[in-house]
């Protein structure tokens, strides 16, 4: 039995985390998986949405899975310019400002230009402000400073920034000799580039899966709908690929597969819970079990928006989530694992 490269996964996780697509600005990035299908000979349709959707089509096609990762990112957007030539920002995704403190960024025009830049508090200068370092990370003390020669929202304006401009954050992506990948965006870039090195393999078996089986690249995870649309009337199992938390009383770690329990929308199918359980003792792949407070998925969103689906919520293990997030290839492997043994076994009874 053969299981999809992590070397590979990993360079195309690179690849992917180093395309801008905070919510709401993610057509590069789709664009780029939608190449990767092609290259592979894998049909695709986007939704009205932007998200893009692969169908394999299985033995049976009366039941239908769903799986889906979402290519969305946590970033920002342009709330107001200030009178000094810097901007003010508006978030896009639940993250707090203190994490994007002294990070580089990218101002994206309307008409396409790029602008670089770095996202500070406006009481940075420990040399003149006394209150530098207690002064409160929020909207009004944190502000864009333009790689450019700006003293006006006159002259900010003659570069073609305005209100509405998209910003994404420095991904600042390292592979490690011990076998980490530290990044921004890996939730959920981690999980997309799982299931693409995963449908990879299965076209390069000519695998025939049991159900016909849809893959959702979905574009507005962080912003909470990306997924609750766009599923057959015959899709009877959904399963979002999504990261694991990590931190004080969580089960989950950098090494194994996370099986989410129960978020913040309530418990996930039980059915579906254990068999991703068995089917992980089964194969000898590490798994933890666990429960987010705060989190939701496109499954949730699925199920809030009237679908009858059996849902469920699996992905690896990711350290300080919404943050400078990293996993391990442990943990990589280990989802693709129970996601190719998944692939192939048979619906849970409801």
């Amino acid at each position: 039995m053969t299981y999809p490269s992590t070397k590979e996964t990993f360079e195309l996780l690179k690849k992917l985390v180093s395309i801008p697509s905070p919510s709401g600005n993610t057509n590069e990035v789709i664009t780029y998986v939608e190449d990767f299908f092609n290259h592979i000979q894998i049909e695709t349709k986007r939704n009205r949405k932007g998200g893009l959707i692969a169908t394999l089509p299985g033995k049976n096609n009366d039941q239908h899975r769903m799986l889906t990762a979402h290519v969305d990112t946590l970033g920002a957007i342009v709330k107001e310019i200030k009178p000094s030539g810097r901007l003010k920002l508006d978030l896009i995704g639940g993250f707090r400002y203190n994490s994007i403190e002294g990070e580089y960024c990218e101002i994206e025009t309307s008409g396409g230009q790029k602008f670089t830049g770095t996202i500070l508090m406006h009481q940075t200068s420990v040399h003149v402000y006394k209150d530098a370092g207690k002064a409160e990370r929020n909207q009004d003390n944190m502000e864009v400073r333009i790689d450019e020669e700006v003293h006006s929202v006159e002259d900010v304006r003659n570069l073609g920034i305005e209100v509405g401009d998209f910003v994404s954050f420095d991904p600042r992506v390292q592979i490690t000799p011990s076998g980490f990948i530290k990044s921004r965006h890996l939730d959920d870039k981690a999980s997309v580039a799982i299931l693409l090195q995963l449908i990879k393999q299965i076209k390069s078996e000519g695998l025939e899966l049991p159900y016909t089986t849809h893959f959702l690249i979905s574009n507005n995870e962080e912003i909470g709908y990306g997924g609750n649309s766009n599923i057959t009337p015959e899709t009877v199992e959904y399963l979002a690929v999504d990261m694991g938390a990590m931190g004080d009383g969580q089960a989950t770690d950098e090494y194994t597969v996370s099986i989410c329990v129960k978020d913040a929308s309530g418990p996930y199918h039980y059915e579906l819970r254990k068999r991703l359980v068995e089917l992980a003792k089964e194969n000898n792949i590490g798994y933890k079990l666990d429960i987010y407070p705060y989190y939701g998925s496109d499954a949730s969103a699925a199920i809030r928006s009237g679908h009858d689906i059996v849902h469920g919520l699996i992905g690896p293990g990711i350290d300080s989530s919404h943050a400078f997030e990293r996993t391990h290839e442990k943990s990589i492997e280990n989802t693709a694992k129970l996601l190719y043994h998944y692939l192939q076994a048979g619906m849970v009874k409801y």
